[in-house]
């Protein structure tokens, strides 16, 4: 089989039947369009001619780059690789798996950085419109406060609450969230967030709407269109700016919080791991080692025998 076809089709894959974001099929998509790149260089175009040797050579060539890759891109190419030919041996499109010795490098374990929470609460307040202003600047403050307090709310990825739809909140004290492989869950939402997106639905969104054409989306930019990652990015880094925050922020950083906060309050990990979504308890664990850091720092400043 053509590489190329190849390619296409584990793509469809992974996009229609796994139903991975468009994000990571971008991400994919370019791994492999290097990979195959780079084996028509090596003279080969058919599937069945990819070799051991050949899947060594390429990941260890793209390992050997300068400036060498981050450990996390190269993991990622070797998944892609691996997916490929793990798919068309499957699907019985290629007789054998020339990646099935790769083995993915090990990535270091970076805690996730998160917010004191009077810091959070800069954050949101920065974001919020100017008392007395009724200008198109009070209309978007409005709906920066309310994108941002439904972040640190729920806790969700930003990618999933710029897709969210108004129906998505038509359900009391709680928001529909759609996440990874398209699975769904359902998320509590507090009594701020609450407010913050009522005063967005009454007072901004109308008149945001009026701007563009219509659609479902909650969240939109000044000219009616759904809102975007870059937008959202954009939103969060005005607000950190205009709190005086002189740490990194970035919308994840409002998820980290979330999860660290609720760990710190007595939450169990299982129930975080439900909120956050993540298919793993191992994946949210990692954020159990931020409290135990915090439990160190108090316990070396409080202990009258800590030093």
């Amino acid at each position: 089989m053509r590489l190329e076809r190849a390619v296409d089709a584990y793509l469809r894959h992974i996009s229609i039947e796994r139903g991975l974001s468009d994000h990571t099929v971008a991400a994919y998509r370019r791994d492999l369009s290097g990979y195959v790149g780079w084996l028509r260089t090596q003279g080969v175009t058919e599937t069945d001619d990819v070799t051991t040797a050949l899947v060594g050579a390429f990941v260890g060539e793209r390992a050997a780059s300068v400036p060498p890759p981050a450990a996390t891109s190269l993991a990622r190419l070797q998944s892609s690789v691996r997916g490929l030919h793990r798919f068309l041996v499957r699907e019985e499109l290629s007789a054998h798996d020339p990646s099935d010795k790769l083995r993915p490098p090990k990535t270091p374990q970076r805690l996730p950085k998160a917010l004191p929470y009077d810091q959070v609460v800069a954050l949101l307040d920065a974001a919020g419109p100017v008392p007395g202003d009724a200008t198109d600047t009070d209309i978007v403050r409005l709906r920066d406060r309310a994108l941002l307090e439904l972040l640190y709310a729920t806790g969700a990825r930003v990618s999933e609450v710029i897709q969210l739809d108004v129906d998505d909140l038509a359900h009391g004290d709680v928001v529909r969230v759609r996440g990874k492989g398209s699975k769904e869950r359902i998320v509590p939402v507090g009594s701020y967030a609450r407010a913050a997106v009522d005063a967005y639905l009454a007072r901004a969104r109308p008149e945001l709407s009026r701007r563009g054409r219509a659609t479902p989306r909650l969240f939109l930019g000044a000219r009616g269109a759904p809102l975007s990652r870059q937008s959202a990015w954009l939103v969060i880094q005005q607000a950190a700016e205009r709190a005086h925050i002189s740490a990194h922020v970035s919308p994840h950083t409002l998820r980290h919080s979330f999860a660290t906060h609720l760990l710190q309050g007595g939450a169990d990990v299982r129930v975080v791991q439900e909120l956050l979504g993540h298919a793993s308890v191992a994946t949210t664990q990692i954020y159990t080692h931020v409290t135990v850091d915090a439990l160190r720092d108090v316990y070396a400043t409080s202990h009258p025998r800590a030093r």
